[in-house]
């Protein structure tokens, strides 16, 4: 009985939300496809009325095939499925806002976005060439250490964290964590965490920005593991921070 309400109110919510968008001329609608833990777009696709009902009926995601006028469920032979956790649209109800949770690469091409191309703004560097450069030892400035937000390395570290979760490339050292695992994954916490006592205790601060530099790395990981987004952690902190309750933050 309470299943047969449940699935009532569900019909009843997608013909409020069927007439709410602002259907194209060919009865579709693009779909922005978001990483609900890393926030990175991952794929633009289009839905129309029957891929959007399918979609939220089963949780996966379904769009309509433009070039081959069929619906296609997302990962259906890949395996690269998308478990949704939250679906938006805009304030002019004409484009979608699907958060999901990513099996593998989004991308046809086997990468983690379809967005991987940049180009360069201004006659200036892509971000992408920026950091190709800083990785092979230029000025930390390339990175956006300096100049830009003071904590965008999170950020970005983050992405290439779930990039590497997603396309698993053979040698990297981030792929042959999330192969061996979550115990793995948990070792190196509490050995980065030793660390970092001991270089305290040692005081020699050269010693802990190294150790604590990694272990904010194996955490940023352990997060990944665990699909919990980094902007969850700071919102606890900044809510703690905000509430000042007897015994946490003052």
């Amino acid at each position: 009985m309470t299943e047969g309400i449940l699935q009532e109110n569900l019909r009843e919510t997608l013909q409020e939300l069927m007439e709410q968008i602002r259907w194209d001329t060919a009865g579709l609608v693009p779909a922005v496809v978001q990483d609900a833990v890393g926030k990175d777009v991952l794929m633009l696709a289009y839905m129309n009325r029957e891929s959007l009902v399918k979609s939220v009926e089963t949780g996966q995601t379904w769009f309509w095939s433009r070039s081959r006028s069929e619906l296609w469920n997302k990962g259906a032979t890949s395996g690269h499925v998308q478990k949704i956790k939250s679906l938006k649209f805009d304030c002019d109800a004409d484009t979608l806002l699907v958060q999901v949770e990513q099996t593998g690469p989004a991308c046809h091409t086997g990468k983690y976005s379809c967005f991987y191309r940049e180009l360069p703004l201004g006659g200036g560097k892509s971000q992408q060439a920026a950091e190709q450069e800083a990785a092979a030892g230029s000025p930390a400035e390339a990175n956006g250490i300096r100049g830009g937000e003071r904590f965008q390395i999170l950020a970005a570290l983050e992405s290439l964290i779930a990039q590497r979760d997603a396309e698993r490339p053979e040698g990297a050292y981030t792929t042959y964590l999330f192969e061996k695992g979550l115990d793995k994954i948990l070792k190196k916490v509490g050995e980065e965490t030793a660390e970092v006592i001991i270089a305290a205790k040692n005081r020699s601060n050269e010693e802990l920005r190294f150790e604590v530099s990694d272990l904010i790395f194996h955490l940023l990981v352990l997060l990944r593991d665990a699909k919990l987004p980094l902007d969850d952690v700071l919102n606890e902190l900044n809510s703690r921070h905000i509430r000042k309750p007897k015994g946490e933050f003052r």
